[in-house]
């Protein structure tokens, strides 16, 4: 099949190469590259070749970027935090009381718990009786039509890029979105029962049930299939997700991995090394887990950080790792750092390592760079220039950093007198000169991945910047923007929580930044 796509000027003209049996290997690579030479092609890829993604979605692959691991959003109100301190005791209490005061969630109106959920495309929003609405790309999961009427008592929700699925009260699933990535579960329906988490690669998902087991659906070729480790896979305990794989903790720490080999899911190379596992990350296309002895076992593609052997030796008494798209980055108990994967994207840190100690919290934009808060409240940046991995031009701003968020492109940090300073991609939330003088009393910022923040004041207004197709654009909605409580961002778009649990959305129309459709039943809760 011969498609020719037109992306900001540049042409190209790719040769899909599949056949019934699955696809080729050579386009699926073809793609792969095409996405990580010039990550912008994913919108465009996804609204130009939409009507040719759905001719072969049983092939291997037809998007390949990696779904953001976005925690769904948790909102307490004031009864339901009495009720779960009450039931797990006064730590727990003192944690929730915490969250609630940076929430500046005393619900006066006692409102029950809300979710919000963003794919790269969509958004799905449970509301106060634990309903649903869903606005964004219909095919991609902003059309819930069809399951409107199960959607009830809903606890939990979780995106691949094209679908969503829900977690119900009783534990069973409902899923909608584009049948073959995840928004079909009705082959194994009847499975889906007491199901207690559910993870999300690219276009798969993998459900944990109480007893243990797991349930998989979607794109067989992105991890939608565990038929051949189903057996394994007993008493699991947690799952993480690279773009087409899966790795499952058990309860002995041993790993089990499914989906694409060459994203991570054939670990049989360090099978015997996967022993007493206590954590997992994933970078686009490999895997590296945490020991319990504090080392470190990495698979998966060696040019995506699934080869670390030239760092292995430094890899010991690690507290936590951090991955970029192409790269991992280890904090060691001494706060120093060990990098590995791709060069250019992160995974060499040796012109700042002497800078790189007493670290606190490592934070990267997705296309390339790393950014490291040490203990003196400063940070050090490597990885892509461009994208955020050279701040010279702002390091001496860079006192006092409390928090870093990242678009695709660029950086934010928030400091201790709530002011920011930006440094990355100008076009994409790099540059924030434009508003610097409202970024005041900062409170917490968001970002989508393609170019934009926001930012929520102390007054529960909100300030952007960046890309303004992808978001940094606000003006329409900007009287509305009171009392906000948080932000959710897909890909292109951002949607606010505001204090009487009502939702404001702004950004790409076509992915979620336009809730209008639906704003009667975002208002009125």
């Amino acid at each position: 099949m011969l498609c020719s796509i037109w992306l900001r000027g540049l042409n190209f003209n790719t040769v899909l190469l599949r056949d019934a049996g699955g696809g080729s290997a050579a386009a699926c690579e073809y793609e792969r590259w095409i996405l990580h030479a010039f990550p912008k092609v994913r919108k465009k890829l996804t609204k130009e070749m939409r009507a040719v993604t759905r001719s072969f979605h049983h092939a291997k692959g037809a998007m390949t970027e990696r779904v953001r691991q976005r925690p769904c959003l948790n909102v307490w109100s004031k009864e339901d935090a009495a009720r779960l301190a009450a039931a797990k005791g006064d730590e727990v209490a003192k944690k929730l009381g915490k969250q609630l005061k940076e929430q500046g969630a005393a619900f006066q109106d006692e409102k029950r718990a809300m979710l919000a959920c963003g794919n790269e495309l969509a958004f799905a929003a449970s509301l106060g009786d634990a309903s649903v609405v869903t606005w964004g790309s219909p095919t991609s999961g902003g059309d819930s039509s069809s399951v409107q009427d199960r959607l009830k008592n809903v606890q939990h929700i979780q995106a691949t890029v094209f679908a969503f699925a829900a977690i119900l009260a009783g534990g069973s699933v409902v899923t909608w979105g584009e049948h073959a990535h995840g928004g079909d579960c009705s082959t194994v329906q009847d499975r889906l029962e007491n199901v207690q988490e559910i993870q999300a690669s690219c276009c798969a998902f993998a459900a944990i049930l109480g007893d243990g087991s797991v349930v998989t659906w979607g794109d067989a070729a992105y991890g939608g299939d565990s038929g051949s480790v189903q057996g394994r896979l007993k008493n699991v305990r947690r799952i993480q997700a690279s773009d087409a794989a899966f790795a499952a903790i058990l309860g002995d720490g041993s790993v089990v991995t499914w989906g694409d080999a060459r994203a991570g899911g054939d670990s049989q190379t360090v099978q015997d090394e996967l022993k007493d596992v206590q954590q997992i990350q994933a970078s686009n296309n490999a895997f590296a887990a945490i020991l319990g002895d504090e080392s470190v076992v990495t698979w998966g593609d060696e040019d995506f950080g699934g080869e670390s052997s030239a760092v292995k030796e430094q890899l010991k008494n690690v507290r936590l790792i951090q991955a970029s798209y192409r790269a991992f980055a280890a904090i060691i108990c001494d706060g120093s750092v060990v990098t590995w994967g791709h060069a250019f994207s992160g995974g060499c840190s040796n012109a700042v390592q002497e800078q790189l100690k007493n670290v606190q919290q490592v934070q990267a934009s997705h296309y390339g760079a790393f950014a490291a808060i040490v203990e003196d409240g400063s940070v050090v940046t490597w990885g892509h220039a461009e994208h955020g991995g050279e701040s010279s031009a702002v390091q001496d701003q860079l006192k006092n950093v409390q928090q870093i968020q990242a678009t695709g492109y660029a950086f934010a940090a928030i400091l201790r007198d709530g002011s920011v300073v930006t440094w990355g991609d100008v076009r994409n939330g790099g540059d924030s000169s434009a508003v610097q003088d409202q970024l005041k009393h900062v409170q917490q910022i968001q970002a989508t991945r393609e170019g934009a923040f926001a930012a929520i004041l102390a007054d529960g207004s909100v300030v952007t910047w960046g890309d303004a197709e992808h978001g940094a654009d606000s003006s329409a909605v900007q009287e509305r923007l009171k009392h906000v409580l948080h932000i959710q961002a897909s890909d292109c778009s951002f949607a606010a929580i505001l204090r009487d649990g009502s939702i404001v959305s702004w950004g790409d129309a076509e992915y979620g930044g336009d809730s209008s459709a639906v704003q009667d039943q975002l208002e009125n809760l």
